[in-house]
C-alpha cells in the first residue's frame, strides 16, 4: 500500500498539480487497470511498463512472477513510484523509452510491454516496437480510441491505414475494450481503449522494407486519391503501370502492398 504522507505521492495524486507536472491522464479505475495487466500473457517471463506515472497498473504488476522493470522519464513520478513502491528501487529506470536502446533492459533478453501510453507519443512508442520486433513479442495497454482504431483496422474501412498496415505487418492487433473519459484524472475530452499486440509469424519482409514504408505512407497522405495519384512523385513509380494504381490505398491488404512494393522495386516500366 503505498505511504501517500511522502511528499512526491502529495504532488502527484493531486489532480491540478498532475496535470501540471506531468500534462498526462491518469487511470483511476482499479478494474480497468486489472483488465489490462491480466490481458498480458508474458510469454517471456519479463515485462516493461513504460511510464507507470501514480502506479495503477505496478500494483497489478507486482503481483504477478515476472521480473519487471519500470521506465520512466518524469522526475516527479519517478519519485513516487519510488516512495509508493519502494519494491521497484531497482527496477525502476529513469530514462526516455523513446531513446533508450531496449536491448539494455535486460540484458538481451524479450520482454514484453506495457504501459497507459500517452496519448502524444503513443504511434512513436508502436513504431520503436515495431523496430525491436524480435525482442518484444507482446505490447497492451491503453491509448486514444481513435488511435485502437487505426491500429485494428482491415482493409476496406475507413480507419485502415499507416499505423493499420505498418503494425499488423509483424504484430496481430486485438482492440479490447473501450474506457470512458470519467475514469481519469483529469478527464481527457475523448475515449480511450485497451489494445493488445501479439508478433505473428512473420519474419521476414518478402520485399524491400524501406520502399514499403514509404510506398505505404505515401499513399495514404493522399488517402482520398487513386494510389497512381498519391504516389506518382516516388521516383519508382514512373513509367509504372499496374491495376493496383487505380484502387485508392484503403482497398490493399498487407500482401498487396507488399506485391506492389516489389514490382515497383523490378524496374520494369513501360
Amino acid at each position: 500500500m503505498e505511504n501517500r504522507r511522502h511528499p512526491a505521492i502529495r504532488r502527484i495524486i493531486h489532480p491540478v498539480r498532475a496535470k501540471k507536472s506531468l500534462g498526462q491522464h491518469f487511470l483511476n479505475d482499479d478494474s480497468i487497470a486489472q483488465a489490462i495487466v491480466g490481458s498480458l500473457a508474458a510469454p517471456t517471463g519479463r515485462i516493461l511498463e513504460v511510464g507507470p506515472g501514480t502506479g495503477v497498473l505496478t500494483r497489478h504488476l507486482l503481483s504477478r512472477p515476472e521480473e519487471l522493470k519500470l521506465v520512466e522519464l518524469d522526475r516527479e513520478a519517478a519519485e513516487y513510484i519510488a516512495a509508493a513502491f519502494p519494491q521497484t528501487k531497482d527496477a525502476l529506470v529513469r530514462a526516455d523509452f523513446l531513446k533508450i536502446a531496449p536491448e539494455t533492459l535486460f540484458d538481451g533478453q524479450p520482454f514484453s510491454v506495457i504501459g497507459n501510453f500517452p496519448y502524444n507519443i503513443s504511434t512513436q512508442i508502436f513504431f520503436k516496437v515495431i523496430e525491436h520486433r524480435d525482442l518484444i513479442p507482446e505490447i497492451a495497454g491503453m491509448v486514444q480510441k481513435e488511435v485502437a482504431e487505426r491500429m485494428a483496422a482491415t482493409e476496406g474501412r475507413k480507419t485502415y491505414g499507416i499505423l493499420s498496415v505498418l503494425l499488423q505487418r509483424w504484430y496481430n492487433i486485438e482492440y479490447l475494450f473501450t474506457v470512458d473519459e470519467h475514469v481519469f484524472t483529469p478527464p481527457p475530452k475523448v475515449k480511450s481503449a485497451a489494445v493488445r499486440m501479439t508478433r505473428n509469424e512473420r519474419q521476414d519482409m518478402p520485399c524491400d522494407e524501406a520502399l514499403f514504408v514509404r510506398l505505404v505512407k505515401t499513399a495514404f497522405n493522399q488517402r482520398r486519391k487513386t494510389i497512381r495519384n498519391s504516389i506518382k512523385l516516388m521516383p519508382e513509380a514512373k513509367g509504372f503501370e499496374h491495376d493496383y494504381l487505380n484502387l485508392r490505398p484503403e482497398q490493399l491488404s498487407i500482401e498487396q502492398f507488399a506485391e506492389l512494393t516489389n514490382l515497383l522495386d523490378a524496374g520494369d516500366r513501360l
